[in-house]
Parts: structure tokens; sequence; C-alpha cells
């Protein structure tokens, strides 16, 4: 039976991947990415204890609909076709803002990416079909998204795949500015819970989805070309060095050839823990 309802389900999945925009070549064809259909457990079951947490987790959202500013920002979270103002959603985090004109390097590495991982999604939703919770409560959505979602699938969530992917592409651009990164994605993520577009363990399973796919990419060596370019790019518009952060070693004072692991020069019968030469030492 499960054979059968993944021949539908892929029959299903190849219409809509034939009918997605050829215009950015991947850098991987669909085939040869990892199948989360073969990888991710199936979700939740209505009776089981993993989904009376998405019902918490609902209510959570819900509550969060009472402030303002996180209601308008799952609201602005929900775009998906206009690239710009996805993008922007991590400007702040980011320390950049991309723009195909202002950002060509960085741009072109993020829509190639999109388009080799978000097609990662779709066999899976349309395998198990899982109803959405603003269908099973027969809830409004304050995206207004009800008419594009009702009938398609929540299980993983394409959105929640999609931003934790930009997070994990942005910090492997731009390092130093990982935690505020990766704090927006995570926010973003929630979003769809917020709006009644997900439940939770949709959105968690999109983050595990879209770390595959990250992993996927590194394989690519047009991706790591361009993931180079995109860093140099950021490098000259931001003026910061791109790279993993180092903490500067104190400056050699004098002539000391040993010092204290607090950077300080130390005696030559100085007993404990000392830097020689640029390597930790137990000095007895």
């Amino acid at each position: 039976m499960k054979k059968m309802m993944m021949a539908v389900a892929a029959m299903m999945f190849a219409v809509n991947v034939g009918a997605q925009d050829d215009a950015v070549q991947p850098y991987f064809e669909l085939s040869q990415l990892p199948n989360l259909l073969e990888i991710m457990p199936a979700p939740p079951a209505f009776d089981s204890p993993e989904f009376a947490n998405d019902v918490v987790r609902y209510g959570w959202g819900k509550l969060q609909r009472n402030d303002d500013e996180r209601l308008a920002q799952a609201i602005a979270d929900a775009e998906w076709d206009d690239h710009t103002k996805l993008f922007a959603q991590w400007k702040d985090a980011f320390g950049l803002e991309i723009t195909e004109t202002g950002t060509p390097e960085i741009w072109k590495l993020m829509e190639t990416c999109l388009a080799t991982t978000d097609p990662m999604r779709k066999e899976t939703k349309a395998f198990y079909h899982r109803q959405r919770p603003f269908e099973r409560f027969d809830d409004a959505m304050p995206s207004h998204e009800e008419d594009d979602l009702r009938g398609e699938g929540s299980y993983p969530s394409g959105h929640s795949l999609r931003g934790w992917g930009i997070s994990l592409l942005l910090a492997q651009i731009a390092p130093a500015q990982a935690n505020a990164i990766f704090q927006r994605g995570w926010d973003y993520c929630n979003s769809r819970v917020i709006v009644g577009a997900h439940w939770q363990s949709d959105v968690d399973a999109s983050r595990t989805a879209a770390s595959i796919g990250f992993c996927a990419l590194q394989g690519s060596e047009e991706f790591i070309a361009q993931m180079k370019k995109a860093q140099a790019e950021y490098a000259e518009l931001t003026g910061q060095t791109v790279g993993v952060r180092t903490v500067a070693m104190p400056q050699q004072q004098g002539s000391a050839r040993i010092f204290n692991i607090d950077g300080t020069p130390a005696e030559e019968n100085s007993r404990g823990i000392v830097i020689d030469e640029g390597q930790k030492r137990i000095q007895r």
C-alpha cells in the first residue's frame, strides 16, 4: 500500500516540478539530492502525544498574534514569490540588503540554491498530504493565505525549509553575523506556526531538511566557486573580513619567551600552564 501511495505522490510531484521556473539552473537535479521521503519519519498521528504538543504550540502561536509587532513580522515572513522582499527579512541580521543589482554575486548564489533545494519538500508533502492547522480548526489566517494553501499538505513546511536554508547560507557568507542570522531564521520558521499555516512538527522537520540540503550543496564545485564570490562581495561592500572569528594573541613584551595563559610574560621557572612559542604546555 505504501509503495502505491508513493507512486501516486511521485506522479503529483512530477507535475509540480515540471511547472517550476527553468530560468535558474540548479546546482543539482532533484534526483541527485537526498530523498526526504526516505529519510524523514512520518508526521505525528492526530492521536499521538507528539500531536498534543503541536496543538499546544498552535495555541502558543495564536497568543503571539496579540503582539502587533510580532504579528506584522509573521505576516511579512509569509512572502514567497518576491525574493527581494524575502531576503529583506534578513537585512538587519546579515548587515546588507540583498538585491539583484546591488549584490549580484550573493543574489545569484541564493537564487540558485533555492532552485536546488526548494523542490526537495514536494514529494513528501504530496505523500503525507497532512491537514494544516487553520483547516483542522476552521480558523482564519492573519496572513490571508487560505486560498493558496487549502488542500496542500503541510509536512514539511516549505517556508521553513527555505528560511532555515537561507540562514545557513548567509551564515556561511558572514560567519561573524551567525548569531543574529540564525535568530532571524528561527523566528522566521516559527512565524508559520503563528499564522496557522503549519504545525510545530512541520517546522522542526523542515529545519532538519534544510540542513540536509545545505550539506548536499557543499558537494558542488559550482556552489563552492559562487560562495567564494559571494563572500568576496560581502567583504567588499561591508568592509568586514569574511571568515571564522579569531582571538588575537597578546603581543610579546620585551624578550620574554614564555607567557602565562592570560598572555602576560612568565618566568622561566614558573609552574603551571604556559604558552611556549604559541603552544600550551605544562611547566613543572
